[in-house]
């Protein structure tokens, strides 16, 4: 499956955006979806994860209760709302997919698939 993440730009601090991530040549419904950001100099990092039906979300302490990742799997999307951003939310977003018939995971390595990057830049 190739997943493609859009959706990144420029926004102050306390704006929103709204991160897509399009799946083609595969269904989506057959993976649990995660999104992951690398800002400048640092590691990639978990940020959200949702089960392939959209029954279960696990977020990072960091981004808990700003933001909220959801999926259309008629669309074969997935989304990451991002509200009340702070300029430390600066970085590059990945999304990936995981196959279903595993948990739904939190590192890098359990996924599969991933996307090339968006990149969403938060100015104080």
């Amino acid at each position: 499956v190739q997943l493609q993440a859009s959706g990144g730009g420029l926004v102050q601090a306390g704006g929103s955006l709204r991160l897509s991530c399009a799946a083609s040549g595969g269904t989506l419904s057959r993976y649990h979806m995660g999104w992951f950001r690398q800002a400048p100099g640092k590691e990639r990092e978990f940020v959200a994860a949702v089960s392939w039906s959209g029954g279960r979300t696990y977020y990072a302490d960091s981004v808990k209760g700003r933001f909220t990742i959801s999926r259309d799997n008629a669309k074969n999307t997935g989304y990451l709302q991002m509200n009340n951003l702070k300029p430390e939310d600066t970085a590059v977003y990945y999304c990936a997919c995981r196959r279903s018939n595993y948990g739904l995971g939190l590192t890098e390595s359990d996924y599969d698939y991933w996307g090339q990057g968006t990149l969403v830049t938060v100015s104080s």
